[in-house]
């Protein structure tokens, strides 16, 4: 009886650490329009399958799915079709990330690969 307790605190525990961490989605609208009605962490990660830094990135990222240690959402947004919003946010490369808190900006970055800085962007959120 003690072991099912323990198994089944343990994966409620383990459910719940999923629940605030790293999620990767696709870029919609409506997607980042809830995130910073709400107040969260949102970051878009302006990506082209085509890009090697992009790819680079993405690794990364995956590395971090669901890691309760790296909150928030990252949002990947398809540099080659969404040229509006790149015009609106004065995205001109490729790799681009954009961090926000609700709707309050908190970091942008480019064309960078090495994790430490990646994180960087992600933690500027906090």
């Amino acid at each position: 009886m003690k072991t099912i307790k323990l198994l089944s605190s343990l994966a409620l525990s383990a459910a719940a650490s999923l629940a605030f961490a790293l999620d990767i989605q696709p870029y919609t609208p409506e997607a980042l329009a809830a995130r910073q009605k709400a107040g969260e962490a949102v970051v878009l990660h302006f990506h082209a399958d085509w890009c090697p830094t992009c790819r680079a990135q993405e690794k990364v990222f995956n590395g971090w799915k669901g890691d309760a240690a790296v909150p928030g959402t990252l949002l990947i947004v398809n540099y080659d079709k969404e040229r509006e919003l790149k015009r609106q946010l004065g995205v001109r490369t490729q790799s681009t990330l954009i961090a926000y808190k609700g709707s309050k900006e908190t970091g942008r970055l480019a064309g960078e690969t090495e994790p430490k800085a990646l994180r960087a962007v992600l933690d500027s959120t906090k």
